[in-house]
């Protein structure tokens, strides 16, 4: 197990699963974040192409078509 704390984490994804997954369209890591709307959300760590996939009833929706663009 990871040693992430509860509170730096997205609702309702479990710690281990959240370190593992990486974006899919870069391949990068994912952080937690918090949507427009203030759902949450799985950031991409990309310098170059960074989005954001929402989190729905814990979770995340890791599809192209779902990402928004990151400013």
């Amino acid at each position: 197990m990871s040693a992430v704390s509860s509170a730096s984490r997205t609702p309702g994804v479990d710690p281990w699963v959240r370190h593992v997954l990486r974006c899919p369209v870069t391949g990068a890591e994912l952080e937690d974040g918090t949507g427009p709307d203030g759902g949450p959300e799985l950031v991409s760590t990309s310098e170059v192409n960074k989005l954001a996939y929402p989190v729905r009833d814990g979770i995340p929706i890791l599809l192209e078509s779902e990402a928004r663009p990151v400013p």
